[in-house]
């Protein structure tokens, strides 16, 4: 051994840069590489597209329903088989929300090309699901570019083939790939979702209504038939946990166009974020 080798710096020891003594230095990467990123590409206004990863194109959904009904033709008596059917059936009716994210996406998208001085990207969680319709929608318009914040979990939820190559990103810290969402978002879509889409709905919510952000962020909760069975927030007012303006905070839409109408007055009027 020689006992005069160089020793390694250390911002290139990956041993010492993954352990558990340099995570400060890991989420200042996490916050200090997108910034920088998005600037070069002159990123300064998105709509934040939430939802379920586990929703399924039309077509895909289709198929799977066929298979479904398929396994009950051959096994009638089979509870599991019927209760396949079943699922696969609520899978092709909640199918119209990823078809309404394309739309509504691409709306977006086609708007902000041809009548903005300044681009307003789509930008979701990376993923499959609500996340790939929103990319999917912006990329269907020529010229069309979309951002993806992933984030790698337990079960490595892949980018989806619709981002635009530079500006996939992948997170390891929630908290600040939340960041990255609210930061620049100029409005706020909440598709049909689990845990997940909840815990940033509501997250938003928080930030608005606490005025921890300052900006007008119109938030639009898509699909009043799920949302409705799911949440409701009257009894908040009634019993005097929320006040009556909170119900203002948001809008219940149903379909593209009427989502898209009410964006459209309010992005005219964005101004710039101050830039970090």
């Amino acid at each position: 051994m020689n006992a005069n080798r160089m020793p390694e710096k250390a911002y290139k020891n990956l041993a010492f840069l993954n352990s558990p003594d340099a995570r400060e230095i890991r989420v200042l990467c996490e916050f200090i590489e997108p910034r920088t990123r998005l600037r070069q590409y002159k990123v300064r206004d998105t709509v934040v597209f939430y939802g379920s990863a586990r929703t399924k194109p039309r077509a895909e959904a289709l198929r799977l329903l066929r298979a479904a009904e398929a396994a009950a033709i051959r096994s009638p008596r089979s509870r599991a088989a019927h209760n396949h059917l079943r699922f696969a059936q609520r899978q092709l009716e909640m199918s119209r929300y990823y078809e309404d994210a394309v739309e509504l996406s691409r709306l977006l998208t086609d708007w902000s090309i041809r009548e903005r001085d300044r681009a307003v990207y789509v930008c979701s969680g990376g993923g499959p699901g609500i996340m790939e319709a929103a990319n999917k929608g912006a990329r269907l318009v020529k010229g069309g570019r979309c951002i993806g914040f992933n984030i790698s979990l337990p079960y490595e939820q892949q980018p989806n083939p619709y981002i635009t190559p530079e500006l996939n990103f992948n997170f390891h810290y929630f908290f600040i790939r939340k960041f990255w969402f609210v930061y620049l978002a100029k409005a706020l879509v909440i598709f049909p979702g689990g845990y997940g889409t909840l815990d940033e709905l509501f997250e938003l919510l928080t930030l608005v209504q606490t005025g921890k952000t300052k900006k007008k962020l119109p938030i639009v909760i898509y699909g009043s038939d799920y949302w409705n069975k799911v949440l409701n927030f009257q009894p908040m007012a009634d019993y005097g946990m929320i006040d009556k303006a909170d119900l203002k905070l948001f809008r219940f839409c149903d379909t593209p166009q009427e989502a898209f109408d009410y964006l459209r007055t309010h992005l005219v009027n964005i101004r710039p974020v101050v830039q970090l």
